[in-house]
């Protein structure tokens, strides 16, 4: 068996707009840490997005300070995850998908981006939630209403991708500030009992409190941001030398102690200000609308309810941002294929929106507290498929080298993994069985639909499990033979191009296309051919009849060119088209001169400006199979 060794499509890098742009070269230990900081932040913003805010507001209004250990324990378990993701995306160079992807079969690699995607889908369920429940307590705008407002924070991201990741990660991090000042503010006004506080911090876990328990654990470690942790960090333009990677892991390590530890303060806040001020009073919160009417009069202030509102709203979308880029992440990761941004965010949002408003619309506003928690319930269950393989890949000495984990780390690793599965198979357990129960007669339709389900989920879970052992024994029952990644390029005879197509907008950019062309051209004694298409009312109207200045002006630009190509020995031809649709043109000429090669100018716009004017290059490049 030959066998490829090395990931496939290596030149293609995880978020790849903004791979390597953020440069590092500070010399002193702040300046460094100010570059390397910003990976963990927007990977925090997950940890503090509205999901949590009902967890954490049910466990202290319910239970009191009981739960505050599980916030803890899983705050410790997203520190050790998270710098495992952020280990395996420097030393390996490859995010958690794109490692699945070049490690698994495509079954099985399906049906990971499948619950990835469905992970993703719940966590914007809860950001769709809580900025319009934010909308609701501040402008008192109906749910209904403001759930639908918020597609529109697509065109906010749009904006601002265009920044770069730099700042994004700014204002994720002015808006985690707003939050955290909010609960501080809060704390103080609520004045908690200490002694109680610390006494949550050694707990248990009953029937009752398990349920919630799991859902703050599935709130506070989120399955996508391990994914979006390994890509995040390859922003960095570091050394890949073994000193330059050992540098980079160093600094993430604690940005991540730093970010992370930042989220468990605010975690443990809403907790808490649930405890002092509704466990105290024996109020039970079952909605975030009332949490927030029921602060003003039991704290004695009209602004605790504003306050609470807008730290809501920010955290809604903060997590909106990060969730777009984990998406794109995923999707490319586990399917190699890109999707336009503003495209993949639509439909991210219409899955969340959906059910939010069919929901509101049938059961009420009060039926959003239960989808809160529900869908971090939901992330809890995705989330021993994304541990699992985060832990076979960094321990795997032939991907990481020398960044490989070592025995202590990989012991402690299992035992996170193995805390999860436990709690998350009692859960399932219990949750099938209340279905059942009170499914009435539609029992036996509940039991056969779940329970299948759930046997492939934990056969899929058991073969990632075992997935290197399995590997091993194929291996060793077969002849292997290993080659490089690039192996068999050596054997393909090397392109000449005889005929090459260069497509002219009449706009400076040309100059960069015209001289690659020309360039080409020399070395392989090529044929150039140069299009301009017209796409004025007056060319759309009487085609190649038109005459207008314009027209005049773009025959004159093509002849030019030409001209001081043939100057240099080179052979050129000429075509004015005439279409309203230039893609649609240069497809049409490219087939019936068939060339061998295309040179395009890209005209260095993106975002709304892709809406508004258009992009040539992707569909040409889809339409064409040509280099």
């Amino acid at each position: 068996m030959i066998r490829a060794s090395g990931p496939a499509n290596q030149d293609v890098p995880s978020l790849a707009d903004a791979h390597g742009s953020v440069g590092i070269s500070q010399v002193t230990f702040w300046r460094r840490m100010f570059a390397f900081s910003g990976p963990a932040y927007l990977v925090s913003v997950g940890y503090m997005d509205p999901g949590n805010w009902a967890t954490d507001l049910e466990g202290g209004a319910r239970f009191g300070y009981r739960l505050l250990w599980v916030l803890v324990m899983s705050n410790a378990m997203a520190i050790l995850l998270q710098t495992l993701s952020a280990r395996l995306g420097i030393a390996s160079g490859r995010d958690l998908a794109q490692a699945c992807r070049e490690t698994y079969p495509r079954r099985i690699n399906l049906a990971l981006w499948g619950l990835c995607e469905i992970a993703i889908a719940a966590c914007d369920l809860a950001e769709v939630l809580g900025a319009a429940i934010g909308l609701n307590l501040l402008f008192h705008i109906p749910l209904l209403i403001g759930v639908l407002l918020t597609a529109a924070d697509t065109l906010l991201l749009l904006w601002f991708q265009s920044f770069g990741i730099r700042t994004i990660e700014a204002f994720i991090l002015a808006l985690i500030t707003v939050i955290a000042g909010c609960f501080l503010v809060e704390i103080l006004w609520a004045k908690p009992d200490g002694h109680e506080v610390l006494r949550g911090l050694v707990g248990g876990l009953d029937r009752q409190s398990l349920y919630v328990a799991i859902g703050i654990l599935g709130a506070t470690v989120m399955p996508h941001n391990l994914y979006l942790h390994s890509a995040l960090v390859q922003t960095r333009d570091i050394s890949h030398t073994p000193s330059g990677k050992r540098t980079a892991c160093r600094y993430n390590l604690i940005d991540s102690v730093v970010a992370l530890n930042g989220a468990l303060l605010v975690n443990a806040a809403i907790l808490v200000l649930a405890a002092a001020v509704f466990f105290k009073h024996g109020v039970v919160v079952t909605e975030i609308q009332q949490a927030h009417q029921l602060l003003e009069p039991l704290l004695g202030t009209s602004l605790a309810g504003v306050i609470f509102a807008v730290a809501l709203l920010c955290s809604g979308q903060s997590s909106t941002l990060t969730g777009t880029m984990a998406g794109q992440v995923v999707m490319e990761g586990f399917l190699n294929f890109r999707m336009r941004p503003w495209l993949r965010r639509l439909i991210t949002r219409t899955l969340a929106i959906v059910p939010a408003a069919v929901t509101i619309y049938i059961a009420g506003d009060q039926a959003t507290f239960g989808l809160l928690i529900l869908s971090q319930v939901i992330l809890s269950m995705q989330l021993p498929f994304a541990v699992i393989p985060l832990i076979h890949f960094t321990s795997d000495r032939g991907r990481m080298g020398g960044f490989a984990n070592p025995a202590w780390v990989k012991v402690v690793a299992w035992a996170t993994a193995a805390v999860i599965v436990g709690l998350n198979l009692r859960l399932a357990g219990m949750s099938l069985m209340e279905w059942a129960n009170g499914a009435g007669r539609w029992r036996p339709l509940v039991l056969g639909v779940a329970f299948p389900l759930t046997g492939l989920l934990l056969a899929l879970l058991v073969w990632i499990t075992l997935e290197p052992a399995i590997t091993r024994r194929r291996r060793m029952g077969r002849a292997s033979v290993t080659l490089p990644e690039t192996a068999g390029a050596e054997t393909q005879a090397a392109p000449v191009y005889q005929r090459i197509l260069v497509p002219l907008d009449h706009t400076p950019l040309d100059r960069l296309a015209v001289g690659h062309a020309a360039a080409m051209g020399r070395l392989y004694g090529a044929k150039l051919y140069l299009l301009h298409v017209e796409e004025g009312v007056t060319s759309q109207i009487y085609g190649k009849e038109s005459s207008t200045a314009e027209v005049e002006a773009g025959a004159q630009y093509l002849e030019r060119i030409a001209q001081s190509l043939r100057e240099q020995g080179i052979v050129v031809e000429t075509e004015i088209s005439h279409s309203p649709s230039p893609r649609k043109e240069i497809v049409r000429y490219a087939r019936a001169i068939r060339p061998d090669l295309v040179i395009m100018g890209a005209h260095g716009h993106g975002g709304l400006k892709d809406l508004i004017f258009g992009t040539t290059i992707d569909p040409v490049r889809h339409r064409l199979v040509k280099p």
